[in-house]
């Protein structure tokens, strides 16, 4: 049994209007976690458990920790999940909410990370929050659901961070046989290590993130998210940090499901109209979720953008 669920794929009448365009979204902000990161979490714990594992680790206090707590919950092992001194109240009561042990430590992801991998026993199993095969594969079950359900977009937009979900989506679109369907990888200003990586002609590290969308603050993006765009027709975009916010609140209004940021990026390419997408007629939109996202967190950051 997976742990994810198949998640309603819509069209969005006010999305369609503003456009021109036949704009479909993928709900993955309806997943129980709160984000699509559960499709290949859970399908990469169900497989670490059938090869032996009695725990999972993970470095992460965002979607991916949130995953892991909750599969290691369905599948009845015990999940330990290190995260850094900057991780939000709200993440660590999620957490604790799917009984996970939190270990507060450090003062960023790649502290937390370093602490997470020392407590690895050889009965544990460590989850990566974008960087794994297993995760790419079930990340990749989304688009087999909208092969069966509306057939082939002339484009899908999505927002990138690590690069997990722009892996799993080509391919998904490649098993499928859409090999010439575009990806439109959009990312913020201040977090763009895909677009980095584009223009480097492999991935770098970027020297620091600045960007409020934290969820795709990847300082490098894996080699497989680069390879995706050697591979398959992927563009990439990069917004700023106030349009993803504005996107957040109109996407709220119009649809009254609440996103964070970096799910808000991709919206914002849909609503403010990207060139890039000016010859389709059906826009498929990742809806990729974030459990930790709060209206007042938004807007605050929001206020923010407007006074700088």
């Amino acid at each position: 049994m997976s742990l994810h669920i198949e998640t309603p794929l819509m069209e969005s009448r006010p999305l369609s209007v503003l456009s021109g365009q036949s704009v479909w979204l993928k709900l993955e902000a309806l997943q129980v976690p709160g984000s699509f990161k559960i499709r290949g979490i859970g399908h990469a714990c169900t497989v670490y458990r059938q090869r032996g594992a009695q725990r999972f680790v993970s470095s992460s206090g965002g979607n991916a920790g949130l995953a892991v707590a909750y599969a290691g919950r369905c599948l009845g092992l015990p999940v330990t999940v290190v995260v850094p001194e900057t991780t939000t109240v709200r993440a660590k009561e999620l957490l604790a909410l799917e009984g996970a042990d939190v270990i507060v430590h450090g003062s960023s992801w790649q502290e937390a990370n370093q602490h997470a991998q020392t407590l690895l026993g050889a009965s544990d199993a460590f989850l990566h929050p974008f960087d794994d095969p297993l995760l790419w594969e079930g990340h990749a079950t989304m688009i087999d659901e909208v092969a069966r359900a509306s057939g082939k977009p002339d484009a899908v937009v999505l927002s990138v961070g690590g690069g997990g979900l722009l892996s799993g989506v080509v391919a998904g679109l490649q098993r499928n046989g859409w090999h010439d369907v575009p990806v439109l990888a959009v990312e913020t200003e201040g977090a763009a290590s895909f677009q980095a990586a584009v223009q480097a002609g492999h991935p770098v590290a970027l020297e620091r993130i600045s960007s409020i969308a934290t969820s795709l603050g990847a300082k490098q993006v894996c080699e497989q998210a680069w390879h995706c765009a050697q591979t398959h027709p992927v563009h990439s975009l990069v917004i700023p940090d106030r349009s993803a916010l504005a996107a957040c609140e109109r996407f709220l209004t119009d649809h009254r499901i609440l996103v964070e940021p970096a799910c808000g990026a991709a919206l914002a390419a849909v609503y403010e109209q990207a060139t890039a997408l000016a010859a389709c007629r059906k826009v498929l939109v990742i809806v990729c979720g974030g459990a930790t996202a709060t209206i007042d967190q938004i807007r605050t950051w929001a206020g923010l953008q407007d006074q700088a």
